[in-house]
């Protein structure tokens, strides 16, 4: 009997062993911020909600406020209406909104779009493709790429409407 025990704690300790080494391995090795402030930001192509096209390059000569979120994220939740009233005031004056959730099934992400009547295009990251490519986490994050398509900042966390509205003014073209 003690020795049965003796094998099952072994087992035990060998594999919270291999957990930490393999946490410790990509804390160190992982790169988790793939794009940073400086970059060119990765190019894409995604399809909206409304079944329209948004080609990141496609907008060079304009700033664009990439926004990543999810339908249960209480910041973005507060901080999407500030979004559209300011992309409402900001698109004709060369700032784009592309709001990318990040791979929730299309019927949670349409009722909250209709919820907060939101105007900017949004699309799904089915296979968190862009999350990933972009080194996305914790959620919402916005980048926001100048009229060059350089990302020029990276913000995590809630905002303000009148920090947003500091954002936009500064990525205008």
């Amino acid at each position: 009997m003690k020795r049965r025990r003796l094998v099952i704690r072994t087992i035990i300790l060998f594999l919270l062993a291999v957990a930490l080494v393999y946490t410790l391995y990509n804390a160190i090795f992982s790169d988790k911020e793939k794009v940073a402030v400086g970059d060119k930001a990765p190019d894409f192509v995604v399809t909206d909600l409304n079944g329209e096209s948004h080609q990141l390059s496609d907008y060079k000569g304009q700033g664009v406020f990439l926004n990543f979120w999810g339908t249960w994220c209480k910041p973005c939740q507060r901080e999407f209406p500030f979004i559209d009233k300011m992309y409402q005031y900001y698109k004709d004056q060369g700032v784009q909104v592309i709001a990318i959730n990040v791979g929730e099934p299309e019927f949670n992400v349409k009722n909250f779009i209709k919820k907060y009547e939101l105007t900017f295009p949004v699309a799904i990251d089915k296979g968190n493709q862009l999350q990933n490519a972009y080194g996305i986490d914790p959620l919402p994050t916005t980048l926001l790429i100048d009229k060059d398509g350089k990302v020029v900042k990276i913000i995590t966390g809630e905002m303000s409407e009148k920090v947003i509205q500091q954002y936009m003014e500064q990525i205008k073209p």
